[in-house]
């Protein structure tokens, strides 16, 4: 790690002793859940805040999308998953002194590696640690694979319970770090202690990714003492968070929303939705700017095993050209020639007009997945942060089309 960055950090350590002090440890009065990991941490925390609701336990959450304490919606910053140490302090006190009850109190936190390099989630008292996988995702930051696992095994060192996915290619790692009686496993395909054998359910959410964030959000629940009965039910009843596999328009064709930035999560949302789909699968994405690069060939080359059409579009540039970020994600699909020539790659920098390409082109039974913003409410170009909706835009996209078949 770089001297400007260990500095950094030790600023980051002196704020957040200073926000523990502020708000006097409010995580000793709490029960703290935190879940960390490259893709599916705000489903699970998601999922986990659901159950415990369904438990008719006092919960609160903090997420990518946004923090619910005591039952109010907060938002937080642009771009922002984990807050700043100062206000996660500052929720943790709001959640400990609800006065409207006294019994225990639960907070589900969303735990990035930045977070944990950073110290932001120090002084945290963590009854509870999650890792959902490590994937290809920010070795701009953390230089290498292993130094990202690490820094995720950061959260689980802090916690009395880890729940750890032995299918992850990080286990190999976890396991030699994390003493075993600490160990919750789940998985599929691996022998571990939580399964789809040894607990049944019915979901809405589709895809084995999503199978494994039920299983994680199991593990977590069941070691605060919720029954099997009422995560089955409350499992049942779960809808996706905001962004997450959000059908937002079904008629002739479909659109999708999803926060998929990686190239995992890209596999393994367009998987299932290849069978699902009874036409194209119509995909919109780019890939952030000053942001891990290495990234992009392998989220082109994921997305071109399933998408029968290819938009690439703008997703948060900053001051890197964004020609060159859609050259770095081409370079990863094969024939990408062959593919511009028969127009099943299409580059639109504006993503206003990508969205409006996609939907002016779908046909009955196509489905679009539109990824990498979903729940944003700014797209970041340079040292700005201009408003956008992504929802807005489908909008937008689906009056223009409505208009033209009028007027045709």
């Amino acid at each position: 790690m770089p001297m400007w960055q260990k500095t950094k950090n030790i600023y980051h350590l002196l704020v957040a002793i200073l926000a523990n002090v502020l708000y006097r440890f409010p995580s000793r009065n709490l029960v703290v859940v935190g879940v960390t990991g490259t893709d599916g941490k705000t489903t699970t925390v998601s999922l986990i805040y659901h159950i415990l609701k369904s438990a008719k336990l006092n919960a609160s959450m903090i997420s990518s999308i946004g923090a619910i304490i005591n039952g109010k919606n907060y938002p937080l910053p642009f771009h922002v998953t984990t807050p700043s140490s100062l206000a996660i302090q500052k929720f943790l006190k709001m959640t400990a002194e609800n006065k409207s009850s006294r019994v225990k109190k639960f907070l589900v936190l969303e735990v990035t590696s930045h977070a944990l390099d950073q110290y932001r989630a120090w002084g945290i008292r963590f009854n509870v640690g999650v890792l959902t996988n490590v994937t290809h995702e920010h070795l701009d930051y953390h230089k290498s694979y292993e130094n990202y696992v690490n820094t995720k095994t950061k959260l689980l060192k802090l916690s009395k319970t880890t729940i750890v996915n032995a299918d992850d290619d990080s286990y190999k790692i976890i396991k030699k770090i994390i003493p075993y009686s600490k160990l919750v496993t789940y998985g599929i395909y691996n022998t571990t202690k939580i399964n789809g054998e040894n607990i049944s359910y019915r979901s809405k959410l589709i895809g084995d990714f999503n199978r494994y964030n039920i299983l994680a959000a199991v593990g977590a629940c069941r070691a605060l003492g919720v029954s099997d009965g009422i995560i089955k039910g409350a499992i049942e009843t779960f809808e996706p968070p905001t962004g997450r596999q959000e059908i937002v328009y079904k008629n002739d064709f479909e659109v999708m929303i999803d926060f998929a930035h990686t190239p995992n999560s890209f596999e393994k949302i367009l998987l299932p939705l290849k069978s699902k789909a009874k036409g194209r699968i119509i995909h919109v994405f780019g890939s952030a700017g000053l942001r891990d690069s290495s990234k992009r060939p392998k989220m082109g080359y994921a997305s071109s095993k399933y998408s029968d059409i290819m938009i690439l579009t703008s997703e948060d540039p900053r001051s890197e050209s964004l020609g060159s970020i859609i050259s770095d994600i081409k370079s990863g699909i094969k024939n990408h020639e062959a593919r511009i020539k028969n127009n099943t790659i299409v580059e639109i920098y504006d993503r206003q007009d990508a969205i409006n390409k996609a939907i002016l082109m779908a046909n009955k039974g196509d489905l679009i997945l539109i990824t990498g913003k979903a729940h944003e409410k700014s797209m970041s170009y340079g040292k700005r942060e201009i408003p956008w909706n992504e929802y807005e835009a489908v909008k937008k996209a689906l009056s223009l089309r409505k208009l033209k078949n009028e007027k045709n």
